[in-house]
């Protein structure tokens, strides 16, 4: 399984002289040396979204957009998912047979766990949606259109 653990860390600011909390996610590994660990922030997500020093990439975290975060949720239970399954079929069934089922009910809970974020993020989008329509007369809509 190639899951690896992320954490935001605490850093000083050279310009202002406080401690300041990253904006990014990263191992351990790569926050020795840069600050302290917020330990109660571990997330976990696969392996290939890291960069090559430790860092989380090509996920919204802590953003403005809920739904971009959600996405990025998503993405990494999809990506977990996958590793599990494939590490699965590379397994001998008649001698890690346990292993390969304990991995396909890891893979199948992961799957589980990333449908029920879309609805939620599909929830949070059509919020959105009809808030931002709750503005408008929809007299003037169809003049505009007509």
């Amino acid at each position: 399984m190639a899951d690896a653990y992320v954490y935001y860390f605490t850093n000083l600011d050279i310009s202002t002289g406080k401690t300041v909390l990253s904006k990014r996610l990263a191992t351990l590994e790569a926050i020795k040396g840069r600050g302290e660990p917020v330990m109660e922030t571990q997330t976990t997500v696969d392996q290939t979204e890291l960069d090559s020093d430790g860092f989380l990439v090509g996920r919204s975290v802590g953003g403005s957009d809920p739904g971009d975060e959600l996405w990025g949720e998503i993405r990494s239970l999809i990506l977990r998912a996958t590793s599990r399954d494939r590490e699965a079929l590379e397994l001998d069934e008649s001698t890690e047979g346990r292993l390969k089922y304990l991995l396909s009910v890891e893979s199948r809970e992961l799957r589980n766990q990333a449908r029920q974020l879309q609805k939620e993020r599909g929830d949070l989008l059509a919020a959105e949606l009809n808030e931002a329509g709750a503005g408008f007369d929809r007299s003037e809509i169809c003049q505009d259109v007509g």
